[in-house]
């Protein structure tokens, strides 16, 4: 694989390719064009193939790609060909959605530890994982060799489960909460922020009524 610094940006691509080649592969499509993967992600083929040729030359001119083989290589580039376990923090709505969507995934990450800090919630079972109590955090961690936590808490509990998951030593983060969090620089951090994506949004759905507006005055 070559060594050249991708960008965040490829990298949060393949994971869109992987889901249109899965859905391919389903339908028994055995090979796929820059092309034709353009057109379903709409997307210009060059920057398709400049992507995927950043980690080696899985094309053939004339012909285009495997789609079992790029699947294969795709997952290889993510890690996903490996189990990769997760920790999860927040046993509420989001927690219970998050493990049971999990629960049904084929992907190899799997949420293999589930905590809280409320009594009413330790002890309960999602989807044959008992809730456990905070304290019980950095043991599991080292125990299962979880690598990445999520956060799915309060903005104003957030930044201490981060302290906790960065003290059990995981390697990454996926913030759910609307919280901006502080953790050393060797700890990957990604926020999902659905207030940050509903508010942006409806700064779009103003901007296309003001225009739709101003053209029925015309």
């Amino acid at each position: 694989m070559k060594q050249t610094k991708i960008s965040e940006a490829v990298v949060r691509r393949l994971p869109i390719y992987l889901q249109v080649l899965n859905e391919m592969h389903n339908r028994e499509i055995q090979t796929v064009s820059s092309q034709e993967l353009g057109v379903k992600l709409d997307l210009n083929p060059a920057q398709i193939r400049k992507d995927l040729a950043y980690f080696g030359d899985f094309g053939r001119k004339g012909v285009g790609y495997d789609v079992v083989y790029l699947i294969e290589k795709i997952r290889q580039i993510l890690k996903v060909d490996q189990t990769i376990k997760v920790a999860l923090v927040g046993a509420g709505n989001l927690g219970h959605a998050l493990c049971n969507y999990n629960k049904y995934s084929k992907d190899n990450m799997q949420i293999t530890a589930v905590f809280d800090v409320h009594p009413s919630k330790i002890g309960t079972s999602i989807n044959n994982l008992i809730v456990l109590p905070m304290s019980e955090l950095v043991k599991t961690v080292a125990e299962q060799k979880i690598r990445i936590g999520i956060i799915t808490v309060p903005a104003f509990e957030a930044q201490n489960v981060a302290n906790q998951f960065v003290e059990a030593g995981v390697e990454g983060i996926l913030n759910f909460a609307p919280a901006i969090l502080r953790v050393p620089d060797e700890i990957r951090i990604h926020n999902a922020d659905f207030t940050k994506e509903l508010l942006s949004l409806a700064y779009y759905l103003v901007r296309e009524g003001e225009s739709k507006d101003e053209s029925d005055l015309d």
